[in-house]
C-alpha cells in the first residue's frame, strides 16, 4: 500500500524533483509533473519531456470531439488544451477528462500553444487566435490568407507561427503585425523553433532561412537542403536537425552555415514529415516508410530502426530511456531508446497523425476519429 512505503526527494542538477519509493525500480520512478506548453514540448523544439511517465500506460480517459484530432495538445497545469476539425478548441481536466470549457473558432490542425493566462492556435481557415486559458473567451485574432497548421512559439512578449500563405508572423502580445518574413513557393508548415535571438524558417523553397526574430530580417545566406520541408527543425546550440520531403535527415551547423550530415534510409524511400525529437547520443525521426529511426547524433549513422505496419507523421516524443509514437496503423508504440526494441504498443482504434503531449505523469494524444487519449498509471 502506498502509505506504507518509504519516500526519498531528490532535486537533480536540472532542478526536477525525483520522488524514490522504497522497492520501486528506476522505471517506475516519477518525475515531478512539467508542463508541455507547446508542440515538441519546448522553445528549441526538441520533443523531449521533463515529466516522467509509468513504466506501463494505461488508458486513464477518453473525450470524443466530434471529428478528427491532428494536431497536437498542450498541457499546462491541471488542463489539456486540444484542437479538432469539428471547429472547436477544448479545454479538458488532466485528472478527469471532463470539459472545462470548449470554444467554436474553426477547424484545427495545428498545434496548441499555452503561454501564462492565454492559448494560441491558428485554424483551417487562416485565422490565428489568442484566447483566454481560464474561459476560452477571445482575446484577439489575426487573418492570414491561407490554412495554419504552425504551432506557435515566442521571441520576447512577441509571437511567432508560419502560415500556408507562404509567410513566418511576428505579432505584438496584442496581435499586431511586427514583421513577416516570406519562405517562397509553399507553405510554412512547421512550428518556428527558437535559440537566443533567431529563428527558423524552411519550407517548398528547399532552403533553411535563418532570421533574426527583432526585425524579422534573414542573417546571412539560405543554406539549400536539398528538398522541401513540411517538419519543424530541432535545435541545440549551433546544431539543427531536420527531415526532408526528399526522404533525407539532416544535421545542419546553422551558423556557418553548412550540412553537418545527410542520412537517407537503405530502401524504401519515403518523406520524413514529422519532426525529429533530439536527445544528447540520438536523433529519433519517423518516416512515411513506416519506420521509426535511431540515429548517432554526431554522424547520422543508423543505430536502430523499427519497422510499423502504416506510415508514421507523427512525432516522436523522448521520455528517459523510452520513445513514444503513434502511427496510422492505429498504435501507439513505446520503444527502447538504446535499441529500439518495442516495450509496449497500444491499440487506439484509429490512426494517429498528432503528436504526444507529455506533462504531469500523463500521456496525452489524439485519433483520427476524434479521441483524445490521456494514458498513464493505472487509476
Amino acid at each position: 500500500m502506498m502509505h506504507a512505503l518509504t519516500r526519498k526527494c531528490l532535486l537533480t542538477a536540472g532542478g526536477a524533483l525525483i520522488v524514490l519509493v522504497a522497492g520501486a525500480s528506476a522505471e517506475d520512478l516519477l518525475v515531478a509533473p512539467r508542463d508541455w506548453p507547446m508542440f515538441r514540448g519546448n522553445p528549441r523544439q526538441t520533443g523531449v519531456a521533463d515529466s516522467g511517465l509509468p513504466k506501463n500506460l494505461e488508458i486513464r480517459w477518453t473525450f470524443k470531439a466530434k471529428d478528427s484530432i491532428e494536431g497536437t495538445a498542450a498541457i499546462v497545469g491541471s488542463t489539456v488544451y486540444v484542437g479538432s476539425l469539428d471547429e472547436h478548441l477544448y479545454a479538458l481536466d488532466l485528472t478527469t477528462g471532463q470539459a472545462k470549457w470548449n470554444s467554436k473558432i474553426g477547424p484545427i490542425e495545428a498545434p496548441v500553444t499555452v503561454r501564462g493566462d492565454r492559448v494560441y492556435v491558428g485554424d483551417g481557415d487562416g485565422t490565428f487566435h489568442c484566447l483566454d486559458a481560464a474561459t476560452g473567451k477571445p482575446h484577439w485574432t489575426f487573418k492570414t490568407d491561407a490554412e495554419i497548421k504552425s504551432g506557435a512559439n515566442f521571441a520576447g512578449e512577441n509571437v511567432l507561427f508560419g502560415s500556408g500563405d507562404e509567410n513566418l508572423y511576428c505579432l505584438s502580445k496584442d496581435g499586431k503585425l511586427l514583421w513577416k518574413f516570406k519562405v517562397p513557393g509553399g507553405p510554412v508548415l512547421g512550428t518556428p523553433a527558437v535559440i537566443g535571438d533567431r529563428t527558423f524558417a524552411a519550407g517548398c523553397d528547399s532552403s533553411l532561412h535563418v532570421i533574426d526574430t527583432a526585425t524579422g530580417k534573414e542573417v546571412g545566406t539560405p543554406l539549400d537542403l536539398g528538398g522541401q520541408v513540411g517538419a519543424t527543425v530541432a535545435v541545440a546550440g549551433n546544431e539543427l536537425f531536420v527531415g526532408t520531403m526528399s526522404s533525407q535527415v539532416l544535421a545542419v551547423d546553422w551558423k556557418k552555415p553548412d550540412i553537418l550530415w545527410r542520412f537517407e534510409a537503405p530502401e524504401n524511400h519515403q518523406p520524413f514529415f514529422a519532426s525529429p525529437a533530439l536527445t544528447e547520443k540520438l536523433v529519433i525521426a519517423a518516416s512515411r516508410d513506416k519506420r521509426v529511426y535511431g540515429l548517432d547524433r554526431k554522424s547520422g549513422q543508423q543505430v536502430w530502426s523499427y519497422l510499423t505496419k502504416r506510415k508514421v507523421e507523427s512525432s516522436p516524443v523522448v521520455v528517459g530511456p523510452r520513445v513514444f509514437v503513434g502511427s496510422q496503423d492505429k498504435f501507439l508504440y513505446v520503444l527502447d531508446l538504446a535499441s529500439g526494441n518495442e516495450l509496449q504498443k497500444i491499440d487506439l482504434q484509429a490512426e494517429i497523425t498528432a503528436s504526444p503531449a507529455v506533462a504531469g505523469n500523463c500521456l496525452v494524444i489524439g485519433t483520427t476519429d476524434g479521441t483524445i487519449y490521456c494514458l498513464g498509471a493505472k487509476k
